[in-house]
């Protein structure tokens, strides 16, 4: 399948060319980026691959799919502009400012017969994917409460903190604990820099009973990265996965081989029950499950690796909180219809991420 990529800054070069690269059935064959500097790197890292001033130029060439990596204020028009020609589309996350510009890209790719998915890749982190786990075998009992802290190390993003590094908070707490029914958010913004906030805190309040707390800052934090309390135990994560770091160096799927998203012993997390604690083993971080199962719906029309509707209820979250962050009262969160399916599971027995040939099935 040949795919374009729209954007070469920092998650089109650093994520999403790398992962395309070493997906089996997908060749990148152009990028659009008018930077001079920019179309060096792609030269540089993708000899033979063509840069292209325009996403009407990139289609114009041919393509199967396209993924869009511009900035948040202006993914929306490309995004549609892809499905207005036909063409199945990745958008980075989140995919458009609010919900109503959001619900209606999804409806428009639906009218249109277009699929739509969204890079809600974080959703694959190690210490997520063994939270799935935990889950699983129910060995913290009934879950009280849910944590996870953010701190932001990409260049500063239009759109502010909440939106484009608190989607991902979001999806992964609805990813392990379902739909969200009200929110309460705080949100921070520097002196003079009005939505660009670089500071928040969201309570969540899950249908099914959970209570999530999610952090995302710029500033320094020691605080743990991920805590699950529950009934039965407490399982906490300092570090966090490592596979952004790994793609930030250079490192990919290929090179690392079986290596790829496995966490060494001391980035284990803890689980504490009564007055003992003990590591427990690290699922291995699976981003590269993402753009398989990509694969697998462009060739075998196999379930999207995230379906639209999942994107408009993080949408409907991160509403809510900057209605919330206004009002400073809990807001209702707008509910969204979506397909009945299971929550994230862990990526054990899945086979290879490194790039062989296999099948592949959803982590949804």
């Amino acid at each position: 399948m040949r795919i374009g990529l729209v954007g070469y800054g920092h998650a089109g070069r650093f994520f999403h060319a790398p992962l395309i690269a070493c997906t089996p059935g997908l060749a990148l064959v152009g990028v659009v980026t008018r930077s001079a500097m920019r179309r060096a790197l792609v030269a540089r890292d993708y000899p033979g691959v063509i840069c292209h001033d325009s996403l009407t130029g990139l289609l114009d060439i041919g393509v199967d799919s396209v993924v869009i990596a511009a900035p948040l204020a202006e993914r929306p028009a490309l995004v549609l502009e892809a499905i207005a020609r036909g063409v199945a589309v990745v958008s980075e996350s989140p995919l458009a400012t609010n919900l109503a510009e959001a619900r209606a890209i999804s409806d428009a790719a639906q009218q249109a017969g277009v699929a739509l998915t969204v890079f809600h890749n974080r959703r694959w982190d190690s210490d997520v994917l063994t939270v799935a786990r935990l889950l699983a075998q129910q060995a913290l009992g009934r879950i009280r409460i849910f944590e996870s802290r953010l701190q932001a190390q990409a260049p500063r993003r239009a759109g502010g903190l909440l939106l484009t590094q608190g989607c991902h908070l979001v999806d992964q707490a609805c990813q392990l604990f379902g739909p969200v029914t009200q929110v309460y958010a705080e949100v921070l913004a520097p002196a003079g820099l009005p939505g660009e906030d670089d500071e928040f805190f969201l309570s969540l309040q899950h249908g099914g009973g959970v209570v999530s707390h999610l952090w995302g800052s710029r500033l320094q934090d020691c605080s743990a990265r991920l805590r699950v309390v529950g009934e039965a135990g407490v399982y906490t994560v300092d570090g966090t996965d490592g596979q952004a770091e790994a793609l930030l160096q250079g490192r990919t799927p290929r090179s690392e081989k079986g290596n790829w998203g496995v966490e060494e012993h001391p980035r284990w997390g803890w689980l504490h029950q009564a007055q003992e604690r003990q590591r427990v083993p690290s699922e291995r971080g699976c981003w590269p499950l993402f753009y398989q199962q990509w694969a697998a719906t462009l060739i075998d029309g196999a379930p999207l690796p995230v379906e639209p509707d999942q994107a408009l209820a993080c949408q409907a979250i991160l509403d809510a909180a900057q209605r919330s962050a206004m009002s400073r009262r809990r807001e209702p969160v707008e509910t969204i219809a979506t397909e009945s399916r299971q929550h994230l599971q862990a990526t054990r027995g899945r086979g290879d991420v490194a790039g062989g040939r296999r099948q592949v099935r959803s982590g949804l």
